[in-house]
Parts: C-alpha cells; structure tokens; sequence
C-alpha cells in the first residue's frame, strides 16, 4: 500500500475541505498513477470530489462508520479495511486522504507519492512531516518544475519500518 498526496511547505494537505493549489502536471501524475488501481479515503474526501461521487476506473474504498455509501466499498474500521485490501496487489492500492486516514495509514504503507509545493498553503489539514519522521526517508526527488505559478517536486519517500497488516 501506498499513499499519494500533494503538501505544502508547512505539510498541509488541503482547506476547507479542498485542495490548496490548482497543479495541473500534479493532477495528471494522480491520475496516471492511480487509474484502474485502488483508492482508499475517508468520507470527507469522497464527499469534496465533484458531486461528491467516486473516482472513475478505480475501485474505490471510503473508510466511514456509517451505513454502506452507493458506488463505492463501504469499511466501518481498519479490520475490515486490511480484509478488503489484501484483496489486491499490495503495489495497487493508494491513500489519497484525508490528514486522519493518512496519520492511520501511513505506518503501513511502504511509500509515500509527495508532490511537494514550495508555497504556504493557508491549509488547515496537515499530516506528519515525512522529513523528520524516524521511519521515512527521502528516497528520491524530481527536479524543481513550475505548475500553475507554483514550484514543485515530485517525491519518493520510502518506509523503513512499515507495519504489517
């Protein structure tokens, strides 16, 4: 299991409940790399894509405690989440948020897809600064591109210690 997500400097991941920048070369990254693979959320991020429906040509998981949610795979707590997904190569199945489901997830994901933007977001979500966590390092770094105004990096970090589940 993986997780993808873009931060800014400060690592905040999005604003009221949005994402902070429009980066047209970071969504196609998204895009490419998860199509036709398995994406994991919780509620709020399925509820703030367009209309509040899942991604298209990919299975998509929402960890939410309530009822079962139309068009996607319901899982009511981790259990039912690591019995849903082993269901699946572990290299197929991505985090894509939000900030509680990424402090879960992280410690049992073998990597991390960061599109860094060198930008102050104004985020109100963060999640851990991958930079100073003693189970993550930087295992590589795209050049500095320009997208939209902003300065990014794609990156690879890599968990020493990933937890099985």
């Amino acid at each position: 299991m993986r997780a993808i997500f873009h931060a800014d400097r400060k690592w905040g991941i999005g604003k009221e409940n949005g994402l902070m920048f429009s980066l047209p070369s970071d969504m196609k990254f998204f895009r490419e790399t998860t199509m036709g693979k398995v994406v994991v959320m919780g509620y709020n991020t399925l509820r703030s894509f367009p209309g509040g429906r899942p991604l298209k040509n990919r299975v998509n998981i929402v960890l939410y405690p309530g009822d079962a949610l139309e068009g996607v795979v319901t899982v009511r707590n981790l259990g039912e989440l690591f019995a849903e997904i082993k269901k699946y190569p572990p290299e197929d199945v991505f985090v894509i948020g939000g900030a509680s489901v990424y402090r879960a997830l992280l410690p049992y994901c073998t990597e991390a897809l960061v599109t860094k933007v060198e930008a102050d977001g104004g985020a109100d979500v963060f999640v851990p600064d991958l930079d100073r966590s003693p189970d993550f390092f930087l295992a590589s770094e795209s050049a500095p591109a320009e997208d939209n105004g902003y300065t990014i990096r794609f990156c690879t970090y890599r968990n020493r210690n990933v937890k099985a589940y």
